[in-house]
């Protein structure tokens, strides 16, 4: 939401971000930031249509999540209540992941969030959306996926919803006739001739990484001079289960003997180019998903946008953006032996790499530009 507040503001739109306390509100930024809600609770139903009256809108974009509102349903029912206030102001949803409100709550959040269900009418109202999906003019998702998910929820859903992947959220450097991917490389200590695999994004359980380390020490043991990058930092608040995910696989880097050929970055900074000369440095991305790769997924965005060659995986559902040997080389998940033979098929095939790279730029600029997502984000509000 900074990313696109900003956007915004660029094209000098008025941009007003309610959000949490305590959330920063920078005078660098073009838009305003009011940070005054404390627990997105029914107590705070008042402050919230105080803040939309203030405003007196064109529009309402609500960025959701329910992680983002403690998964509390006093949200869910933002487009009716809006709409009752300014019945001529289009309501838009952008979904960020399809997880709602959780049910679980105290008898009395229970009694009123029912009444709340009698006043905006019983039919259409979803336990864990409310009235998300019914009242909201448009909702915006980030890949078919989600569509799918939500389509089951809502019959009309299929008429209002519109794709809007998210762009890179990095600053992405020029390649500088090859001065940013040297930088990248010093900052891995890397050899000229060493070829550069490089995961890329937040590390957590379903992205892959003990697939792609499995399938890293297959390929070591075929070439000589390859070497690994796993650049991001570990997210395990959202995973109580497995709360040493990153030691787990660093770990299991030492236990296949490939320590000493994969490099762990850790975190950066998001305002920083540090993550772009990293992707500069690399050769090819691998990003083996679980689940397969989605439109939704900003590594892969990020990777596209800077013109690399990328291998994936395929899951149940795959958008038609995605085409194997074309902008991307598409392998099964949870395959080590799979995504291993993938990897040296590109290493040994350089005409194949450039041909992927070239396609990887194109869906960039078809799906991945934040000039697109901004100009589609504008017409669904309008």
């Amino acid at each position: 939401m900074l990313h696109l507040s900003q956007h915004l503001a660029d094209r000098e739109i008025d941009v007003h971000v309610l959000t949490t306390t305590g959330n920063i509100a920078d005078a660098k930024f073009r838009f305003q930031v009011h940070p005054i809600m404390r627990t997105w609770s029914w107590s705070e139903l008042p402050k919230l249509i105080k803040f939309v009256k203030g405003c007196t809108p064109d529009a309402v974009l609500l960025n959701y999540m329910g992680f983002f509102y403690n998964y509390h349903p006093m949200i869910t029912f933002a487009p009716t209540i809006v709409k009752k206030m300014f019945p001529g102001v289009p309501f838009v949803t952008q979904v960020v992941q399809p997880t709602g409100a959780i049910t679980k709550c105290t008898l009395l959040g229970r009694v009123v969030r029912k009444g709340m269900k009698w006043l905006v009418r019983r039919k259409g109202v979803d336990w864990n959306y409310g009235t998300l999906l019914r009242d909201s003019d448009r909702v915006i998702v980030l890949c078919e996926g989600h569509r799918a998910t939500l389509a089951g929820l809502c019959p009309s859903f299929d008429e209002k919803y519109v794709l809007v992947p998210p762009p890179p959220i990095l600053h992405i450097t020029p390649d500088d006739n090859g001065t940013s991917r040297r930088r990248g490389r010093e900052l891995l200590s890397l050899k000229t001739n060493e070829f550069l695999l490089m995961f890329f994004g937040r590390i957590y359980p379903g992205k892959g990484v003990e697939t792609l380390l499995r399938a890293f020490q297959i390929v070591s043991t075929l070439k000589s001079n390859v070497r690994l990058a796993v650049v991001g930092g570990t997210v395990t608040m959202d995973f109580p289960s497995r709360p040493c995910y990153g030691k787990e696989v660093s770990e299991l880097a030492r236990e296949l003997g490939i320590d000493d050929k994969v490099s762990w970055t850790g975190e950066y900074s998001w305002d920083s180019d540090v993550g772009s000369a990293y992707l500069r440095a690399a050769d090819v991305c691998v990003l083996p998903f679980d689940q397969g790769v989605q439109l939704n997924n900003s590594s892969f965005a990020s990777a596209a946008a800077h013109g690399l060659p990328i291998i994936t995986t395929k899951g149940d559902m795959l958008e038609m953006s995605f085409v194997h040997q074309e902008n991307v080389f598409l392998c099964l998940p949870r395959n080590p032996e799979a995504l291993a033979a993938g990897i040296v098929r590109l290493m040994d095939h350089p005409e194949l790499r450039q041909r992927l790279a070239v396609g990887a730029l194109q869906l960039a600029r078809e799906w991945f530009s934040w000039e697109g997502a901004v100009d589609r984000t504008l017409e669904t509000l309008s």
